[in-house]
């Protein structure tokens, strides 16, 4: 059965009423008036049987916390500990008086999302979509900072980009029937077995110098290339490029 928050609780000297000692123009405080919550519990309610069972938890107390749980990006057992300790998050979720206690166990808000399902997920949605009008979110220019997003590239200054260019620098010799000065086949195998595991302290000093020394190898082979390639070789090279893009 739907339960219900008691929004004109008899007065008890033993219990402080919220609205006593917090500030009223607080955001929450503000956010909690702007919400529609006869609407809220309305549209739940048909998840609940009406007139038959045990009282559930309100339906403005277990849709607040998790509202909450979302601003402030918390666990399921972190809200629920921290809403006994926070006025204002209990003036959001309907009380009147300053509980000492959690509102519920953990797990209701498990069983809450289950008996909800995914319409009911998309409706929670839409509540903290629509607390906001169209025109307060609307922007003209959306700014998109992709500076600390993970790119999947190689940056210049890695071995691995090095040994590539190596590669690629011989291919194109054998391709065009130039002849290097050295290939370092040999030295470049070795080379990168030697640039291994560098954040361990005995091999630190090796492999930061076989790096440096792949990286001089990537600059010879291409000033080698450079001076050996005709002006045509590498217009018909960088064509190439360009469409194998």
């Amino acid at each position: 059965m739907v339960g219900k928050i008691n929004k004109t609780p008899q007065l008890n000297i033993f219990k402080v009423p919220l609205l006593s000692f917090i500030r009223e123009d607080h955001e929450l405080c503000l956010l909690a008036n702007k919400i529609d919550w006869d609407l809220v519990e309305k549209d739940f309610s048909e998840y609940y049987c009406l007139d038959n069972g045990r009282p559930s938890i309100p339906i403005r107390k277990v849709v607040g916390v998790i509202l909450l749980r979302r601003m402030f990006n918390l666990s399921d057992e972190s809200i629920v500990d921290k809403w006994k300790e926070n006025p204002y998050w209990q003036y959001f979720c309907g009380e009147v008086n300053f509980q000492h206690e959690p509102p519920f166990d953990p797990t209701e808000l498990i069983k809450f999302r289950k008996r909800i399902g995914e319409a009911g997920a998309e409706r929670l949605l839409k509540l903290s979509i629509d607390l906001f009008e169209r025109k307060e979110v609307e922007e003209k220019v959306v700014l998109i900072d992709t500076t600390v997003q993970e790119k999947n590239i190689t940056f210049p200054t890695d071995t691995k980009l090095q040994k590539k260019i190596i590669e690629k620098c011989r291919a194109i010799a054998a391709k065009e029937g130039i002849r290097l000065r050295q290939s370092y086949k040999r030295t470049l195998k070795q080379l990168m077995i030697d640039q291994r595991f560098r954040s361990h302290p005995r091999r630190k000093k090796k492999a930061n110098a076989a790096g440096r020394k792949i990286q001089t190898l990537a600059g010879r082979i291409v000033r080698d290339i450079e001076r050996k390639l005709t002006q045509e070789q590498l217009i018909k090279i960088l064509v190439n490029f360009i469409f194998s893009i």
